[in-house]
């Protein structure tokens, strides 16, 4: 591994420069972010509940798919289809305001997606059509699909490499719980209600928790307000943030006008383009990632999609029973949270150490000749094997109609391994992205939806073909296959990174001149 002797932490007092550009070496004493310690563990779970919306909306409706089917006369295929498209809009819509928030804050852009989001759950609830359903869950996952990859940009705007492992497990909770609590609460609205309620749950739910994101939510996108010592302009102002900058100022802290002028430079309006995040998707390296990161989650969500028909099959459940098979891969998702992050920041900092690079928690350290691919990818190479063993043998268990604690127990190590993967390959994106991290989460959330929606669609014919055994087989070992693309990363990403920040430090000096 390449060695960086001597170097010390520096900060990042602009992200909208190249991450590794030496203009951006500056007083190792100040702060990464303004924030309090306090102040960013809010924000964080605020960006966290807010990206439970998505998966929520997805899996509350999985347990009333039968039921559906028959109020409105349509096939079983029919309806799958609804979740089939609701997946592919998840993987679309992101790319879309992702790179809005990089650049117009990440306020706006939670608006939009609420709004968005708050119509089309009062629209689903007031039809009776298989077209409007269809159409309107496509709108529903537009709105609320967006907001996982703007969880991750509130962590980088704040967080820096050496504790963002903890911080990006957290604000990852949320979209964690979302598949194993929503299956549950789907079920019960449908089992005492009609499953129209399931829509309003959904309006009442995100509408209270809107009006307490737009009131509170802090805007923190550094192209906006810098380390948040800047005032946001007006549109991204909030309740919250006219409090601490009154209180700032109180106590001698306005913001530098040059330094205001300065970070204004880079804040511009401009309609959501998925440009952004295609020039993430593109890079090389990334697009090596992002490859087996997208086939494993098609494994997962197979698993998530096959559940309910298996377990009604084999087992015999009802709604509720169905709905509840879903906790073990919430349990384990909640235990890698707890787990994972610190494993990632640990073996940063032993890299660090060997590497001779300073470790300043609030302070961004120069990662330019430091491989941060292999600090992280030695955590999450482990979780991805034992996520694939994991799932082919479920398969197996499945088929030999075993005592039910068997699937549980594997359901249970594919939550905790899959979203413990997860959270390292979404910290190594962001490290690689600094200025772009939504963008890049963006990028990471087309590949894992649209492969997820392709394995959803075709879990069931598959296990009617091949047997649930083979079935998840066949997707564990093309997982397995594309594994050798994270080894390649590991050993030669540094290369490829340095390439790329090379090219990009030249097309900036001819712009200049």
């Amino acid at each position: 591994m390449a060695t960086n002797k001597g170097n010390m932490a520096t900060t990042e007092a602009d992200q909208t420069k190249s991450p590794d550009s030496p203009s951006q070496h500056a007083d190792q004493q100040e702060a990464y972010s303004q924030f309090s310690v306090n102040t960013k563990r809010y924000i964080v779970a605020m960006g966290s509940l807010a990206s439970f919306f998505s998966p929520l909306s997805s899996s509350i409706y999985l347990p009333v798919l039968t039921t559906i089917a028959d109020e409105l006369h349509i096939s079983t295929s029919q309806v799958n289809l609804t979740v089939t498209t609701y997946l592919i809009m998840q993987g679309v819509a992101p790319m879309l305001i992702a790179g809005f928030s990089d650049t117009a804050g990440r306020r706006p852009a939670y608006i939009i997606c609420f709004t968005i989001y708050l119509a089309a759950n009062l629209g689903l609830a007031l039809q009776n059509s298989f077209a409007a359903l269809l159409v309107l869950r496509c709108v529903q996952s537009a709105g609320s699909s967006g907001t996982v990859a703007l969880a991750n940009g509130l962590v980088a705007d704040m967080i820096t490499s050496a504790e963002r492992g903890s911080y990006i497990a957290f604000a990852s909770i949320g979209s964690m719980l979302g598949p194993s609590l929503s299956p549950i609460i789907g079920g019960l609205l449908s089992q005492y209600t009609n499953w129209h309620w399931i829509f309003w749950f959904l309006l009442i739910f995100g509408g209270v928790f809107f009006l307490i994101l737009a009131l509170f939510l802090p805007e923190t996108c550094r192209k906006v307000v810098g380390d948040g010592s800047i005032p946001p302009p007006p549109l991204n102002n909030s309740v919250a943030d006219k409090i601490r900058h009154r209180i700032r100022k109180k106590k001698g802290l306005a913001s530098d006008p040059d330094k205001e002028a300065e970070v204004r430079k880079n804040y511009s309006l401009r309609f959501p383009s998925p440009v952004p995040t295609m020039k993430v998707v593109l890079d090389f390296e990334t697009s090596v990632i992002l490859i087996p990161t997208g086939l494993l989650f098609a494994g997962f969500y197979a698993v998530m999609t096959g559940a309910s028909t298996s377990f009604h099959k084999i087992y015999k459940f009802n709604d509720i029973q169905g709905a509840l098979m879903y906790l073990p891969i919430g349990a384990g998702g909640v235990l890698s949270a707890f787990t994972t992050g610190r494993i990632v920041d640990w073996n940063y900092r032993r890299h660090a150490n060997r590497a001779g690079l300073a470790v300043v928690k609030h302070a961004r350290a120069d990662i330019r000749n430091f491989n941060i691919e292999r600090a992280r990818l030695e955590v999450g190479l482990p979780l991805y094997y034992i996520s694939t063993l994991a799932m082919l043998i479920y398969g197996w268990v499945l088929g030999r109609e075993v005592h039910l604690s068997a699937p549980v127990i594997l359901l249970f190590v594919i939550g905790w391994s899959i979203i413990g993967t997860s959270q390292v390959l979404n910290v190594l994106l962001v490290d690689l992205w600094p200025g772009k991290s939504a963008s890049a989460t963006a990028a990471n959330n087309l590949f894992r939806c649209e492969l997820g929606a392709a394995a959803s669609a075709a879990i069931s014919p598959m296990a009617l073909a091949m047997g649930e055994g083979w079935a998840y087989t066949t997707l564990a070992l093309i997982s397995i296959a594309a594994s050798p693309c994270l080894l390649a990363v590991a050993t030669k990403g540094i290369e490829w990174r340095k390439k790329r920040n090379q090219k990009e430090e030249e097309k900036l000096s001819c712009v200049q001149n």
